[in-house]
């Protein structure tokens, strides 16, 4: 750059630009600016470095920049061979830093000669961010900053770092290491601690050894000839490890008062108990493993005692060290069998082993047969318990059976069982050894109850790959294990494993007896058989579906899925019937019987005659209702026809398959004793008597039309056939279950 006198650009003589300058202008850089009284030159970017070259090589420079620019690179090659000033390469070199062209930069550091930073960037081709390799070229250029920046902006912290350390930025470094990347951050306080070792600043260096946790080994040996600072470094720290291994160093110089001193500071109770031991302080170590408890030095302890006198002792202490194995080892010499046993119940099962084979070879059945059992070794147990008679070891052993146990073995379990009654642990044994028929044999035989647990485990898993025969083998056990739940009444168990063997209808029948009206419906959908949807509007209408709408729209839905035309006919001739009955709303039993009219049309498993009669039947009772519906409604209008149409009524002797002759009846009274002619209305209500002598009056005629009655004839109460205490039966409140049914499909 050239200072402020420069005054302004006169023209561009390649490779140079052509500037003035004041008089006495200073240069920056007089290598690179030539001047000729106010007129000074400057070279362009691409040209450093060219001031002196030929026309030729000036020439293939700017046909270089003009192709690369262009993007023509195979041109901006050829165009550059002839150049032989490795500055003009360098500066090529730095040019690529910027525009990244790092295949150009192999060509420059190639003409350079630089083998070192060919070699470099060859080796950062395997990083996978072009910023990291691009970084890389720059470095070998001493263009740290430019390194810097690239690093920065494509996140490789890691490399910063370690560019922070090659130029001896080290409070960067570990800058960088505490923000970005901390995974090196120890290992730079390590290089930072070995640079400062190198220049002679030792706490600097401990500080550092002590930040990347490597002065256990690092500061003695920095150290180590410098005894005095050594041994302040080590009496002013609280690090154990550093106090044990002082110790150990005074140790081996002879100096054992010291080591003592530093094994208690570093709590090293191991070493306390040799040195004690080392000393015939036989007492004194004793008591200070059994403080201590800990497992080395009691080991220690214990190995230090031979004497026969000491057997309990050393059983001791190697118990407190968990080496059980060398514990046994003292009980079965000193011949202790019951602290052997509780020694070998605490060692692994190995040890158990050896214990239990003792035990045995000295007639000890019964031990023997529980560390067999606790090692592992559990066929042996059990053999043992046969052939020695030790029924009740064997009862807990069974427990532990698996499918991996001998099936002889298995069998002579279930037999054992089976002949002191116990079937239901029999049962389970049969089925460890996949005696599924025979386990269920058993169970028929001697009542035992199938829990869902036992059904679970008769059930074999389906074959992964399709097999016949096994599947057939399957699904015969499963219609076994559901017969036996159904005679044990466990109904819902049955129809899950009559579905699990593909048995829907079986399954359904099982549920019915269940009652369980949820699992019937869900089953039901999910099945999708005519013979099931029956079967299950059947049993609905076994319950309370006039007041359950759910229920009752289910019953349609069944009958209407199944197809069952006749039967869906006949639930609505009973609704119909119900209305009249109940409800004495003749205008929903039209609507119902309309729709038993509309089904029976369309059933096609009945006969052409039995169809036809039906058809009939509905269409009677539609024409009676309607008859007597318009007749009530004539009251309102035209008394005398609805009084005649009433009598007709009452002269056709089928109305009574529609209409109930007491509700025409009601209606004649009703009318007489509204007209004031009571005589009449008694009349009437003596012919509905004659008609019907066990007629409900209370349910027809209302308790104020009968007390009309009563007080103008001057009747008593049982002249009138009505009971002294009897009133209006309220009618039920209707819920429009008809009206909802009428809707259905």
């Amino acid at each position: 750059m050239y200072n402020c006198n420069i005054t302004g650009l006169i023209g561009c003589d390649v490779p140079n630009y052509i500037l003035t300058q004041k008089n006495g202008g200073v240069r920056e850089n007089a290598e690179t600016v030539t001047s000729r009284n106010d007129i000074t030159r400057r070279p362009l970017r691409d040209f450093v470095g060219m001031e002196e070259n030929d026309r030729e090589s000036i020439k293939a420079m700017s046909d270089y920049s003009f192709y690369s620019t262009v993007g023509d690179m195979d041109e901006a090659f050829r165009s550059i061979k002839l150049i032989k000033s490795q500055a003009v390469w360098e500066n090529m070199a730095r040019m690529c830093v910027k525009s990244r062209r790092l295949d150009v930069a192999a060509v420059c550091l190639g003409n350079m000669r630089h083998v070192r930073g060919a070699r470099a960037l060859r080796e950062a081709r395997n990083e996978p961010e072009k910023e990291a390799r691009v970084a890389m070229l720059a470095i070998q250029l001493n263009m740290y900053s430019e390194a810097e920046e690239l690093y920065t902006n494509c996140g490789r912290y890691d490399l910063l770092n370690k560019l922070y350390q090659a130029t001896g930025q080290w409070e960067k470094a570990i800058q960088v290491g505490e923000s970005q990347d901390r995974m090196h951050l120890k290992r730079t306080h390590f290089k930072n601690a070995q640079f400062l070792e190198s220049i002679g600043d030792i706490n600097g260096a401990i500080s550092e050894y002590e930040r990347s946790d490597t002065h256990h080994n690092e500061v003695p040996r920095m150290l180590f000839d410098d005894q005095d600072r050594l041994a302040d470094y080590i009496l002013n720290s609280k690090d154990r490890t550093l106090r044990k291994w002082w110790a150990e160093y005074l140790e081996s110089l002879g100096e054992m008062d010291s080591a003592i001193q530093f094994y208690e500071a570093a709590q090293d109770h191991m070493s306390l108990v040799r040195m004690y031991c080392y000393f015939g302080q036989f007492e004194k170590a004793r008591s200070y493993a059994e403080k201590c408890g800990d497992k080395a030095a009691c080991y220690h302890m214990a190995s230090q005692l031979f004497e026969p006198k000491d057997a309990q002792l050393a059983m001791h202490f190697y118990t407190k060290a968990k080496s059980y194995r060398n514990a046994i080892s003292i009980a079965k010499d000193a011949g202790l069998e019951a602290e052997l046993m509780t020694l070998a119940l605490l060692a692994r099962p190995t040890d158990m082993l050896g214990v239990a084979r003792y035990f045995e070879s000295r007639g000890h059945h019964e031990k023997a047969a529980i560390l067999y059992h606790k090692a592992g070794n559990l066929g042996h147990a059990i053999e043992l318990c046969f052939r020695t008679q030790q029924f009740e070891a064997l009862r807990q052993m069974v427990e532990d059976l698996d499918q991996n146990t001998n099936p002889t073995l298995v069998k002579r379990c279930a037999d054992f069982f089976i002949e002191f009654g116990q079937c239901d642990k029999a049962v389970d044994l049969m089925l460890l050894g996949g005696k599924y028929l025979e386990a269920l044999d058993l169970c028929i035989k001697q009542n035992v109850y199938i829990t869902e647990e036992l059904a679970e485990r008769m059930t074999l898993s389906k074959p992964e790959q399709e097999d016949p025969s096994a599947s057939l083998n399957r699904n015969k056990i499963l219609e076994s294990v559901a017969d036996s739940c159904m005679r044990q009444q466990s109904y819902r168990l049955a129809a899950k494993k009559y579905t699990q063997a593909g048995l829907k209808t079986k399954a359904m029948k099982a549920l019915l007896k269940s009652g369980d009206v949820e699992k019937i419906i869900f089953f039901t959908n999910v099945s999708r058989q005519k013979d099931i949807y029956v079967m299950a509007a059947n049993y609905l209408q076994s319950l309370d579906w006039k007041r359950d709408s759910n229920i009752m729209k289910h019953i349609i839905l069944f009958y209407t899925k199944g197809k069952s035309f006749d039967s869906l006919a006949m639930f609505y001739e009973h609704c119909a019937q119900l209305e009249i009955d109940d409800y004495q709303n003749y205008e929903k039993a039209v609507g119902a019987l309309t729709e038993a009219l509309k089904y029976i049309s369309r059933a096609k498993n009945m006969s052409t005659q039995e169809q036809e009669g039906r058809l009939a039947l509905y269409q009677e009772r539609i024409s009676l209702i309607e008859k007597y519906l318009e007749a009530r409604a004539l009251f309102q209008t035209d008394q005398e026809a609805a009084v005649t149409s009433c009598k007709h009524l009452l002269e056709n002797p089928k109305v009574d398959v529609a209409v109930k002759i007491g509700d025409v009846y009601g209606l004649l009274v009703e009318y007489y004793v509204t007209v004031g002619d009571h005589q009449q209305a008694y009349t009437l209500i003596e012919e509905l008597k004659s008609r019907d002598s066990s007629v409900n009056l209370s349910h027809y005629i209302s308790k104020k039309v009968m007390e009309s009655i009563h007080t103008t004839l001057g009747l008593s109460v049982q002249e009138l056939g009505q009971p002294e205490l009897s009133q209006q039966q309220s009618h039920i409140e209707d819920e429009d279950i008809l009206e909802d049914l009428v809707q259905s499909p």
